[in-house]
């Protein structure tokens, strides 16, 4: 029998990756980023910026989000979305504007010091590619810090 093979044993590693079935993939939540512009402000942005507050020890923040005109007279008319902030018994009060509902579009930034009106709109996060909540917040407690109003010198 010169034709005869020894027999081998069978590849176990081949079986058995055919007989597993494969995985379903998970599916990932949406991002919190692809909510609804509204409650993506007022459910994670506002509670968020609250908290980070907090934490530097601002306690009595007053944090609102409505769709108003600008603060600053002869800028327009037309009312944007903007999370305003107040704190020390009206005293100082920020605010984030958001010239569209998507959080990618151009957003602005002013405050204002000892119960003045604001004077001056800033752009805000105006070099990021992409958007997200962290960065906002991050971006928003960096802004008002920029006012030496969260860490002295």
């Amino acid at each position: 029998m010169a034709d005869e093979t020894t027999p081998q044993a069978p590849d176990t590693q081949a079986g058995a990756a055919e007989a597993k079935p494969a995985k379903a993939k998970k599916e990932k939540p949406p991002a919190v980023e692809d909510k609804p512009f509204p409650e993506l402000i007022q459910q994670h942005f506002i509670p968020g910026l609250q908290q980070a507050l907090g934490k530097i020890g601002i306690q009595d923040v007053d944090l609102k989000f409505e769709q108003r005109q600008l603060p600053i007279a002869g800028l327009g008319n037309t009312p944007l979305w903007q999370v305003i902030g107040q704190w020390q018994g009206d005293r100082r009060q920020f605010f984030f504007i958001f010239s569209q509902e998507d959080i990618q579009a151009p957003k602005y930034f002013c405050c204002s010091d000892s119960g003045a009106p604001p004077s001056t709109l800033e752009s805000w996060m105006i070099d990021e590619r992409k958007v997200t909540l962290d960065l906002m917040l991050l971006y928003a407690i960096q802004r008002l810090n920029g006012q030496k109003w969260l860490v002295r010198n």
